[in-house]
């Protein structure tokens, strides 16, 4: 049996499933099935979350997520990565540098963005899979 492979969710798969995208939630509800709990980083969700009162969709799809915290050393790392990058969005470093920790793929709405950052990682960038919400 292989591993289910991590996969980290950036702002725009979010979003989507806050719009009540059916593919989106396809997808999420079938990762949770196969015994696997997406990632999203802290800042993700800062990025997203406006009012819990009129975001239910969204805070449904957390409850199924880990939401991952940024360290010092995180931080230091996604500051380099933007700095290689010549890019200011720290979101976009905290998806990309959490993916290549986790060894995950990403679900993003921006897979430009997220796979100009991952060409600066070097090989470690190259391993992660980035699939299009």
């Amino acid at each position: 049996m292989t591993a289910l492979r991590p996969v980290v969710y950036d702002a725009g798969m979010l979003i989507a499933a806050e719009r009540s995208r059916t593919k989106v939630w396809r997808a999420h509800r079938a990762y949770l099935t196969a015994g696997g709990v997406p990632q999203v980083p802290a800042a993700v969700v800062a990025q997203v979350w406006r009012d819990g009162a009129r975001q239910a969709r969204l805070a449904q799809l957390l409850k199924g997520c880990d939401v991952a915290v940024m360290d010092e050393t995180a931080a230091r790392e996604i500051g380099e990565l933007l700095a290689l990058a010549g890019t200011s969005d720290p979101v976009d470093g905290a998806v990309a540098v959490l993916a290549v920790r986790q060894g995950a793929a990403i679900a993003t709405s921006d897979p430009d963005d997220i796979r100009h950052l991952l060409d600066r990682l070097g090989t470690r960038g190259k391993l992660v899979a980035v699939q299009q919400v």
